[in-house]
Order: structure tokens, then sequence, then C-alpha cells
């Protein structure tokens, strides 16, 4: 038999993906959705009408609400997964049967998750292999790291299941391009607050490395036109983390209460 799994899910204005992602989950014993509570679309009731459990909560940053949602279920094997994220029909049965026979020393299991962007699954670069610790004994879990990327880290042996999961992070390229925007006014803040200061080698080195690892070294070329797309787009996230990283050091793109880059009065904008 079947060690009882809880799935967590943090969600905010996702109406357009839940539905799928919970569908993808119907075997679970649990599904719980903590809603962030300026969610302002229809995630909340297309989750309720699916099954699952749903908790309102106000955002205090992802590795935060992360650590809520573990805190609300109630087995103690957790599937952490987002709400663009889908298990594939065979990932599903795998972790079925990795919970029939999962030894009591193992504390948890990877999952390798695989993006669709720019009309095709990419399989190389920094997007791929992609490997997340999500299924995780919530007695030896919880999640750690810097905002906006929380990662779970479990005490004990960690294993890898075969099957993928599929990752629809992007609508479009614009999409994309929006998140680094966001993404990397978070992170620079992070920085900010442990002290990290800004080097000329972060700006002009940091940024082509990163390209040059994603399109050459780990091969992003192989994914044709979108694979250069994306190398270029994440050397462009790598030189903006920095760059806001300087600019706040120096007492701009201060944030008000709501989380927002204030800007002078004058910036029309």
């Amino acid at each position: 038999m079947s060690a009882p799994v809880s799935v967590c899910i943090i969600a905010c204005n996702e109406e357009d993906q839940i539905g799928r992602c919970l569908e993808a989950l119907s075997w679970a014993d649990e599904c719980i959705v903590v809603v962030d509570s300026r969610s302002n679309d229809a995630t909340e009731r297309l989750a309720r009408e699916s099954g699952a459990r749903v908790v309102i909560h106000p955002y205090e940053g992802n590795v935060e609400q992360k650590n809520f949602a573990l805190g609300c279920a109630k087995h103690d094997w957790v599937l952490g997964v987002d709400a663009d994220e889908v298990l594939s029909d065979a990932l599903q049965q795998e972790i079925v049967e990795v919970l029939k026979t999962s030894a009591p020393s193992v504390g948890g299991f990877e999952l390798n998750r695989v993006t669709y962007h720019l009309g095709r699954w990419i399989r190389h670069g920094d997007f791929y292999p992609d490997w997340q610790l999500r299924l995780f004994r919530r007695s030896r879990g919880r999640y750690v790291g810097i905002n906006p990327h929380g990662r779970a880290e479990v005490d004990g042996p960690v294993g890898r299941l075969r099957n993928e999961m599929f990752h629809y992070s992007y609508r479009d390229l614009a999409d994309q391009v929006d998140r680094v925007q966001d993404f990397s006014r978070v992170q620079a803040r992070a920085l900010e607050r442990s002290g990290r200061t800004v080097r000329l080698a972060d700006l002009c080195l940091r940024p082509p490395f990163r390209f040059l690892r994603a399109y050459v070294l780990k091969q992003g070329f192989r994914d044709g036109m979108p694979g250069l797309i994306i190398a270029a787009v994440t050397a462009f996230h790598v030189f903006l983390k920095y760059a806001k990283l300087w600019e706040l050091q120096r007492g701009g793109g201060r944030e008000d209460a709501a989380g927002k880059v204030r800007r002078r009065s004058a910036d029309p904008r």
C-alpha cells in the first residue's frame, strides 16, 4: 500500500493554469492550494471546484509561502508543485509506486522538470536538466534559499525519479522578460539585505559568462533559435540583478509598502 501524500501548491492569479495542474493530481490523498491574498481572478473558485483544500494567506515571500503551505499538510510525505507544472502520467504512477517501497531512511526524491517555451520543449542550456527536490518527508524537510526561488532541503538520502514533470513557465517572450524584471528586483533586494556589494566584474563578466555557459557549454544552441533567445535573456537577467543592486546601494529604486518600485512623480510611466 502506498504511503499517503499531501500536495502543496502556492498560487496567485493562476486561473489559466491551476485546472491542468490539479487534474494531474487527482490520485493524491490531499491537495492544498495556498492562494495569495492578492489574487483577484478565479484561482480560488477553480481550486475548490476541483476538490482541493484552499487556504488564503498573505504573500510574505516564496520561501515563507511554501513553508506555510508545508505546515498545512496532514501527511508526512509532501509533494511540492507549482501551478504552472503538470505531472506526466508516467511520473504520477512512478510516485505512487516509489511511495510503496521507499526505505524509512530516504528523505525525499528529486523530479526532473522540462520547460515548454517559444514553441518547443527546451532540453539543453540552463533550462535542462532541471532537477528539483519536490517529493519529501515533511518531518525532515523545509524550504530554504533566497527569494524569489525557494528550494526544499531535507535530512537524509535523496533519490531521483526517472519520469519528467512538465513546466509551462512562460506564456511568451514578453512574459519571460516581465518576470526577469520582477525576479531581478526581488533578488537585488535580497542581496542588499545580505550585505553584498557590486563589483565591476559582476556587470562586465558575469552576464557574458552566463550566456556562454547556457549557449555553448550546456549546448543551448541545440534548441535552435529558442536556445539562443533563452541564453540571451538569462544573461540579461544576471546583468539586471546586479545593476538594480548597484542602484539600490545608491538610494534609488526603493519600494513602497506594496512591494512596487516607487518612481519619481516626474516619471511619466
